[in-house]
This record gives C-alpha cells, structure tokens and sequence, in this order.
C-alpha cells in the first residue's frame, strides 16, 4: 500500500516543484552551461533575489567566491565534484540582490543522464553569516586581548600577573626542571603551556599526563610504556608518554599525588635519561624537558612520608607560583566580560553587561575554584538571565548567601541597608543577596533596626 502512495506521488508531476518549494534550506538546480533552472523559496530569501532575476541567467550572478561548478569549457571547477559527483559542508560568500556579504554552507551534488554524463548540478545552501558574524566577534576579541592583556593563553593585567608573566619568559629560556605551583583551577596547565611555546623546543611534542587520574600500575604504563604480555590487557607494545615527549617538553600535572614507589622510577629515569617499558629490560634514552604542577605543599609531604625530598629537588629547579584569583581581583572584571562573550554565543544570548551590584559581589568573592569557577558562575548566570544583563538576581546563590562572620554582619549598618532596599525598589530577596546575608537575616536587622518594612 505505501508503495502504491509513493509510486503515485512521484508520478504527480507538481510533486517535486511543490517538495523544493518547502525546504527550510536553498536550493538552485545548473545545467552544464552554469545557467540556473531552479530557485527555490529558500533561496531567494537567502540570497536576496527573485525567481525572475536569476531563472536562464548564469550562476555567476551570485559572485561566489568558491565556485564548484562549471567553467568556460563546460568542466566542473572543483576536482573532488568531478571525481566522486558530491561535495560537502563547503562555506563560501556571495553577495546578496542588495549587496550584502552572505555566508553559506553548501553541499553539491551532480546530476548525470542515462549514458553517464554530467548534465548539471544541485546545489543547497544554508545561511551561516550570523554563525561566521559571532566568530568574528571572538576572533576580534582575542586579538585584541592579546594586544594589551593576554600572554599565551593566560588573561589579567594584574600585578602579580604581570610578575606571573616575566617568570615565565625567564623559565622558558632555561632547560632546568620547572615545578608549578598553585590552586586549582588557576591556570597551571596554561602555565606549562606557556613554558613549552616559549622554549627552544616548541617545535617538539608537549605531552601532559595528570598523576592523580590512574593507580600505580596504569601510570607506569601510561609513563614509560609496555610490551605485549606485560599484564593482563596488554595486547600490543606500547610507547609510553616519556617516550612521545622525545625532544620536547612533558608536564605531569598533580605530581604530589603520585605514590611513592612511582617517584622512585620517576627519578631514576630523571637521573639516568632513559626509561623502561613494563615488562621489558630494554633501555631507552628520552630527550625532555620536565615541567611539573601541585595545589599541594611539598614539604609538608615530605615530612609526613608522602614525598621524596630527592625527587623534589629534581623537580624544582625553577619554582613559579600562579596567583589565585583572590590576589588579584582587579582582573575579575577582565575576565568576566571574556568568557561572557564565548558564553553568550555559544548559548545564542545577547548578553552586554554585568550590573554594577552583581560586579562587585564578583570580585569580593573569595573563589576558593578561581578562574574554573568564575566561568562556571557565569555559565549559570547566563542561563537565568532574562535581559541583556546580569544581574545579582542571576548569580549563583553561593556567591551571596555564603555565610559571614557576625563580625561582618554587624558592619552593615542602616544607611547601607536602605541604600540597598532603595536600588532594588523594596525588594529584600534582591536586598539581601547584594548584602551577602540571607533574607531571614534581614528582615531580623530590618526589625532591630526599627526600620519600616
């Protein structure tokens, strides 16, 4: 029966015409001589000109500045048409019937007779100019935060950035050992990144590997390599990561998680320069350049057993600190308006702004997860926002009801708590959260204050 329905509609010679009619995307048929037969809807609404415009006319109206199909002499333009009769996905620029730039994604298929000849084309195109316009807008945004306030990846203006910056310059031009330290989420992978583009060896590997994420013998596998048979599972040799860093730098991340039968391998091989594969004898000489990060305090490990005091003084050469956000909140702004640019286009909003309440709760907050957790602040404030600006009513409740000392309480006086009533027009849940105290706590303050409610 559905065969019958599907035999009958294609017969309907109005079927098709009608079907190309309402497609969402373009649609525009050539013959070998490059003039355009078939205009769809789409396309005219896409490409700003009427059926009547280009029907009979050649296709080089449109001024395409990726042509795919025919030339002078009757051959198709692009080689991977011609060979395998379809292309995809392939973006190009037009010009529209009023002279605009349009972009498109187009995909092009040929159309052959029954003696295997090409006679024309299909082609159907969507619209991507607001898609290519945002990543414009973010390609403009990071060049020109790299003209002023962006170092390799890393952002701030900062002080201690600043500082942050010139001790990686310096480690970079040297061979030696770099340990990193710093909190998690400030940036320290951004860090052994910097390090290695800066260095003689930027040409060669960076391989990262992060202790903390296998057990003992996962790690030594994934360091130094195995043979076929090693342990179960092993079906195959394997280089480790050692191994792949050869003539480059690798950066093992969280080492102060790394047990201790692992550091004493790990030393041997920064002693001797060669590593062995589990389940081999077979020496191998590596080449590299060690960069190492922890959030943790070395030292104390060393006195509580959980670190060798001879590994660490293989590993810290050079020591650079990174900042946490906390000491150096005047970047907090910078940053915000950053990742708020990526975020608002990645999730298709039109966000401008931060208002000044919301901002300043922003950079008084201590951000114990640093820069990780600031964009995952305002990954949650981008979705609850209605308009095109953030504010304190968006935040995360975390960052306004964190607790205070009653020290810190009792500092909001009267005239900051009506100031603040007076900005919000009365309402105490907005109220309360620009305070940092919890609404029950302020209607408390609002009751011993005798202040009308």
């Amino acid at each position: 029966m559905n065969d019958n329905i599907l035999e009958k509609i294609l017969k309907n010679p109005q079927f098709l015409p009608e079907m190309f009619e309402t497609m969402r995307d373009g649609l525009m048929v050539i013959d070998n001589e490059g003039n355009v037969v078939l205009f769809n809807r789409a396309a005219e609404e896409i490409t700003g000109y009427k059926k009547e415009e280009v029907i009979g006319k050649k296709c080089t109206i449109f001024s395409c500045d990726a042509c795919m199909v025919f030339n002078t002499e009757g051959g198709l333009k692009d080689p991977q048409l011609e060979r395998f009769g379809a292309a995809y996905n392939r973006e190009c620029r037009i010009k529209s019937g009023d002279g605009r730039d349009v972009h498109l994604l187009k995909n092009v298929v040929t159309i052959k007779d029954e003696h295997d000849n090409i006679i024309g084309t299909v082609e159907s195109m969507t619209d991507i100019t607001s898609l290519y316009k945002k990543e414009m807008e973010l390609q403009g945004l990071k060049q020109e935060l790299r003209q002023e306030y962006w170092f390799m990846g890393l952002l701030g203006k900062s002080v201690p950035m600043q500082r942050l910056y010139e001790h990686i310059r310096n480690a970079a031009m040297s061979e030696a050992p770099v340990l990193i330290y710093g909190e998690s989420g400030a940036g320290k992978n951004l860090v052994a990144h910097a390090l290695h583009k800066l260095s003689r060896r930027k040409d060669g590997p960076f391989i990262q590997m992060n202790c903390a994420a296998l057990n003992e013998q996962l790690l030594e596998s994934e360091l130094f390599g195995h043979k076929k048979g090693a342990f179960t599972g092993a079906v195959s040799d394997r280089i480790g990561r050692f191994e792949a860093a050869h003539d480059g730098s690798i950066f093992l991340d969280e080492i102060g998680d790394m047990p201790m039968s692992m550091q004493v391998k790990l030393l041997r091989v920064l002693e001797e320069k060669v590593v062995e594969r589990v389940g081999d004898h077979k020496p191998i000489p590596v080449n590299i350049r060690l960069i190492s990060a922890t959030n943790k305090d070395l030292t104390n490990l060393i006195q509580s057993g959980k670190f060798r005091e001879d590994l660490l003084y293989r590993i810290n050469s050079i020591i650079i600190k990174v900042p946490p956000l906390r000491e150096r909140s005047e970047d907090i702004p910078l940053i915000a308006f950053h990742y708020l640019k990526k975020i608002s286009s990645v999730n298709n909003k039109e966000i401008r702004s931060i208002s000044p309440p919301a901002m300043e709760i922003l950079i008084n907050f201590p951000w114990p997860g640093n820069v990780r957790r600031l964009i995952n602040a305002l990954e949650h404030s981008a979705v609850t926002c209605k308009t095109d600006t953030i504010e304190v009513s968006d935040l995360p409740d975390y960052l306004v009801y964190e607790k205070k000392t009653d020290a810190g309480e009792s500092r909001i006086d009267q005239e900051k708590i009506r100031a603040t009533l007076a900005l919000y027009k009365g309402n105490k849940t907005l109220a309360a959260k620009n305070l940092g105290i919890s609404r029950v706590t302020l209607w408390k303050k609002l009751k011993t204050m005798g202040i009308e409610q």
